[in-house]
């Protein structure tokens, strides 16, 4: 594989559910068009994935807001989306927390050229995910397209794109179903 991308938890709960905005809802024709890009040809697609007791976890004690729960409309990718990613074969890979160990891993093993995530939070997921790719993949070209992107507040994702271009993760954005580099 030469051009991966990462979709990050495009999941109904964080859209239009219990931790949805109208920034994530926003951001969604962002992502259709990332995800229909031929320049990719690979793609990964993460769902958040927790157990009935979620309050019970570490998570649930500090974000006591359920959500994602396995096998529950919540846990659903987001619908067009979801169609869009069978129809590329998207890897789906399930994680339960902010970053996946699996994923990078498997993207390492693929010794990609160039990897871009786009998603949902910017502050959390899609931070801790590119981050951990940057330690797996220190040589590899690791790009974040920020308006396919939506953090917690639109504070916190500014904050957090500035924080993944000190760690030499570049800050693209979707024009025209292109990805380009900000200046």
């Amino acid at each position: 594989m030469r051009n991966v991308l990462i979709v990050v938890d495009m999941q109904k709960d964080f859209i239009d559910g219990s931790l949805g905005s109208s920034d994530a809802l926003a951001i969604v024709p962002a992502v259709m068009k990332a995800a229909e890009d031929p320049g990719y040809d690979a793609i990964y697609a993460t769902l958040d994935t927790h157990p009935d007791n979620y309050l019970e976890t570490f998570e649930g004690e500090h974000l006591p807001v359920v959500h994602c729960i396995r096998n529950t409309e919540g846990w659903k990718l987001w619908p067009p989306l979801a169609e869009r990613l069978a129809e590329r074969q998207a890897v789906l890979v399930e994680k339960p927390t902010f970053g996946s160990v699996r994923l990078a891993e498997e993207i390492a093993a693929g010794h990609p050229e160039s990897i871009t995530l786009c998603g949902l939070c910017t502050d959390i997921c899609v931070a801790s995910n590119a981050l951990l790719l940057r330690a797996y993949l220190p040589d590899t070209r690791i790009a974040v397209i920020a308006d396919a992107c939506a953090g917690t507040t639109p504070l916190k994702h500014k904050e957090t794109l500035d924080v993944l271009a000190s760690c030499q993760i570049e800050i693209a954005e979707i024009s025209g179903g292109q990805e380009n580099e900000q200046d």
